[in-house]
């Protein structure tokens, strides 16, 4: 029977996952190999018919340079008593390749472990896709999907900072990121947004409300001085991971709520609720200044990759036919800046739990602090007096006391 390997896709989609999949397809086709497609991630990989895609070169072709996912996917996360052998058996698959985040990978692991108890051997080798880049992949290597989102996201974020100029308003800017602030930091920086709030600020401070409202206010209040009306500024949606339901239920939104009584997030823009209370809070200080929201999320997800994704999807394609025919298993294929191959196992980057480490934004590297500390615009001693004309205490929005840095 002709050796087959099958292709998945898990979570959300990412610019490039089509390049991932075609560059995959086309080696392993050369190589004489049958090459299935699953829709539906994990849940179609257990399911009694599952629905697939056979490639050829011409689809491959085809959807190459593709935004979106050619193949269906699904965040289902299948327990132990959902695994089966009778696919990888009926269609001799000697390797899974999983494309998604930590979840996907370590989903995956599960697997080849299962078919190993059960005399099964395959290989299996993750390729890593998320725009929060925030797995923690070898130093200067994004995750895919990243640097297409990031620049599909200053060019609407600088829309948008012009938009503030010509209407004299302030808008509030949301980007997705779970616990990590790589996506807001990147698309702040390349627009010079006077504000920018990301989770790993709070190094010396928990994250709360009331200090990343203040930050908001200290730019506006610095922008003043400075006579300039209008402003951006831009939060990374991981600061809700670090907050707890109580304090969330207390900002006085109207959620809706999940089984569990959890608020469920996503039914509201973020940009909203940060936009709600800062309008209640410049009301409580006489200030008038009008705010608006914007959310960065969803629509960054499936744009056409740019160059660079293009090119650094087809090396993560192509290397996972390298690391197959080295024997390599149980690992993420990684591209560094040269384009040279190497895998990265998931045991080196889980904790003590199974849980792969989030890649964090490293606040006190030297671009970090160039852009947190020159590009932004905020009070501090220097601009106590001045501040007085707009507000009574202006300690209370000095950007170092509100971080707790020096």
């Amino acid at each position: 029977m002709k050796k087959s390997i099958a292709i998945l896709t898990g979570g959300g989609p990412a610019p490039g996952i089509n390049t991932v999949i075609a560059s995959i397809a086309k080696v392993f086709l050369k190589d004489g190999y049958k090459v299935i497609g699953i829709h539906e991630g994990y849940k179609g990989l257990f399911a009694y018919k599952p629905s697939v895609t056979v490639f050829d070169f011409i689809t491959c072709d085809k959807i190459m340079n593709q935004g979106g996912s050619f193949l269906k996917m699904s965040r289902h996360k299948p327990k132990n008593n959902e695994f089966r052998t009778d696919f990888f058996v009926k269609n001799n698959v000697k390797l899974l390749v999983t494309i998604g985040g930590d979840d996907t990978a370590s989903t995956a692991n599960r697997i080849a472990k299962f078919l190993s108890e059960n005399n099964i051997s395959i290989q299996n080798i993750h390729v890593p896709k998320t725009i929060d880049n925030d797995l923690p992949l070898p130093e200067g290597s994004p995750t895919f999907g990243y640097q297409t989102a990031k620049e599909t996201g200053v060019k609407i974020a600088t829309t948008v900072y012009e938009d503030a100029r010509t209407s004299g308003n302030w808008f509030v800017v949301s980007a997705m990121g779970r616990e990590a602030g790589h996506l807001a930091f990147g698309i702040g920086a390349a627009c010079h947004y006077p504000m920018i709030i990301i989770p790993e600020m709070f190094d010396k401070a928990r994250i709360s409300f009331d200090r990343i409202i203040n930050l908001i206010i200290s730019s506006i209040l610095k922008r003043k001085i400075l006579r300039i009306n209008y402003g951006a500024v831009i939060i990374s949606e991981g600061v809700f991971h670090f907050m707890t339901d109580t304090e969330i239920k207390a900002t006085g939104i109207n959620f809706t709520f999940d089984d569990h009584g959890h608020p469920e997030l996503g039914n509201v823009s973020k940009a909203h609720i940060f936009n709600m209370l800062l309008q209640r809070k410049l009301k409580e200080l006489n200030i008038k200044v009008k705010s608006r929201p914007v959310e960065l999320g969803y629509e960054l997800r499936c744009v056409i990759p740019t160059a660079f994704d293009l090119l650094y999807c087809s090396l993560l394609g192509i290397g996972v036919k390298q690391l197959f025919d080295k024997g390599k298993t149980g690992c993420m294929v990684t591209s560094d800046p040269k384009g040279d191959i190497s895998p990265l196992y998931m045991k080196d980057v889980e904790d003590e739990n199974g849980k792969v480490k989030p890649r964090l934004v490293d606040i006190n590297c030297q671009k970090s602090q160039l852009v947190l500390r020159n590009n932004l615009h905020f009070i501090y001693e220097r601009d106590y007096e001045a501040a007085k004309q707009f507000v009574k205490n202006p300690e209370e929005f000095d950007f170092f006391k509100i971080l707790n840095w020096d």
